[in-house]
């Protein structure tokens, strides 16, 4: 698979929604993680991350204006022993909550599918990183509709054992913008990662479309020593 540039593909969607970049930084010492939101209507718009523990939560910009909660808030990343959990839905405490109880990560998704926003069905999109003791491995998944079915759900799950210095996988909810919006395809594009948090994050940040990106979250996780540093960028502050 082609090595995409990673500003490239972002700037060349104007919609790609929700979105997850799991990789390893170009000099090899760093597990790497981003995490955006989108929004076109005022309900997505009006969100912003804040920490929560060793994770994050969405919560809304004006709380006067929040209408339909059920789908934007949630805690997109947890951090569950040398796991880190990122997705964009709620289906992260599904997966906190499984694996808890030693249940897998692939049998953690087999309990949810895609959302339930017709006609659009966004695909659950899911990420989970694991650094312990010097090694580091990921994995990402997609359960999206079949071609628009609500009754039929697609589960795709990818594993990369041996992360590549300088390299990630960027997965996203839409291709682009539509009505309704056209799910994901494919296999997550492999992408070129940095080596500081702030130029990943500053990529990231300065290369989605303007009107529509609402907030981003970028992590660094220390192979070596498991400790991490994390950026967020709100455009409502």
């Amino acid at each position: 698979m082609e090595l995409k540039n990673l500003e490239k593909e972002l700037s060349g969607c104007d919609y790609p929604g929700r979105g997850i970049i799991i990789g390893r930084s170009k000099n090899g010492k760093n597990a790497a993680a981003a995490y955006f939101i989108m929004g076109r209507s005022q309900n997505s718009r009006n969100r912003v991350f804040v920490e929560d523990g060793q994770g994050i939560r969405t919560q809304a910009f004006d709380p006067d204006k929040l209408e339909d909660p059920s789908l934007i808030i949630y805690a997109p990343v947890r951090v569950l022993g040398n796991y880190t959990i990122v997705t964009n839905g709620d289906q992260t405490d599904t997966i906190y909550e499984q694996m808890s109880n030693q249940i897998t990560f692939e049998r953690a998704l087999e309990t949810r599918a895609f959302e339930p926003d017709a006609p659009n069905f966004t695909p659950r999109i899911s990420g989970l990183m694991q650094v312990d003791n010097g090694s580091y491995r990921y994995m990402m998944s997609i359960l999206k509709s079949d071609n628009g079915n609500p009754d039929a759900c697609c589960r795709y799950t990818f594993s990369y054992d041996c992360p590549l210095a300088g390299e990630g996988r960027y997965i996203h909810t839409y291709m682009g913008d539509g009505n309704p919006l056209p799910s994901f395809e494919g296999e997550p594009a492999r992408v070129d990662i940095c080596d500081d948090i702030d130029c990943f994050a500053e990529k990231i940040w300065h290369n989605l479309n303007e009107d529509n990106k609402v907030s981003l979250f970028v992590r660094f996780i220390d192979i070596a020593t498991g400790q991490y540093e994390s950026r967020i960028f709100n455009k409502n502050h």
